[in-house]
């Protein structure tokens, strides 16, 4: 069975000078994990940060960390984030090869595996690996940078994802990331995600426990339970 829908705060919105004090917001406000975008300047056109700072913020939360590999090589570096405190990670289905194989390197390194799928990707990318992953991120807008608006079309692939995930008999959760807030959380909710990646929403308000507490109660009052 499903929990409720959770949000997900994105740090790579966050002010790391204080990334401790806005984790704390976070936690208090509701947040259901924390997510860490680690990218490498080649799958994606921005460089962020590693498995030092991993290890750090693990010692900082007591919220699962939920990192997303926006690099080139998943299978490599996944242990050594896992190694280092995260407790997901979900790596791309443009950059891993045989998904499958992927997945079972990240379980048996003892986290849960995500596959990760971009917005100009067919969903038929995913068929290899859906029975193996423990969840699937459907990105909502190109990744690389913050603070993108949500594509709309992604309403209707999540729609179309819920139902090849059932069709395969996968009750698995779906996380969705970039341009979520107040306005869609819900609508995300309602069409079958568990669980919605936010950053400049939160972050950029100055008050992130506030804000994470907003997107949290707009999700109990609208989405059925």
């Amino acid at each position: 069975m499903l929990s409720e829908p959770m949000v997900v705060p994105s740090i790579l919105s966050a002010d790391f000078a204080c990334l401790r004090d806005q984790l704390k917001a976070v936690e208090k406000g509701g947040a259901g994990m924390v997510h860490v975008d680690v990218m490498d300047g080649h799958f994606v056109p921005n460089l962020t940060l590693g498995v030092p700072v991993v290890r750090s913020l693990s010692g900082a939360t007591r919220l699962a960390l939920d990192v997303h590999l926006m690099i080139t090589d998943p299978a490599r570096y996944a242990p050594a984030f896992i190694s280092a405190g995260a407790r997901l990670v979900s790596f791309h289905v443009e950059t891993a090869g045989s998904g499958s194989e992927v997945a079972r390197r990240i379980q048996a390194a003892g986290a849960r595996a995500g596959l990760a799928i971009n917005p100009d990707t067919p969903l038929s990318a995913l068929e290899e690996a859906i029975g193996v992953v423990d969840y699937v991120l459907l990105m909502s807008v190109h990744p690389g940078f913050g603070g993108q608006e949500f594509i709309p079309a992604t309403m209707e692939r999540l729609t179309a994802l819920r139902a090849l995930l059932r069709s395969r008999k996968r009750e698995i959760p779906i996380e969705v990331d970039g341009g979520i807030g107040e306005s869609n959380a819900w609508q995300l909710a309602r069409a079958g995600a568990n669980w919605l990646v936010a950053g400049s929403a939160i972050f950029s308000t100055g008050d992130p426990e506030e804000q994470t507490r907003r997107l949290c109660d707009s999700l109990r009052r609208q989405v059925p339970s």
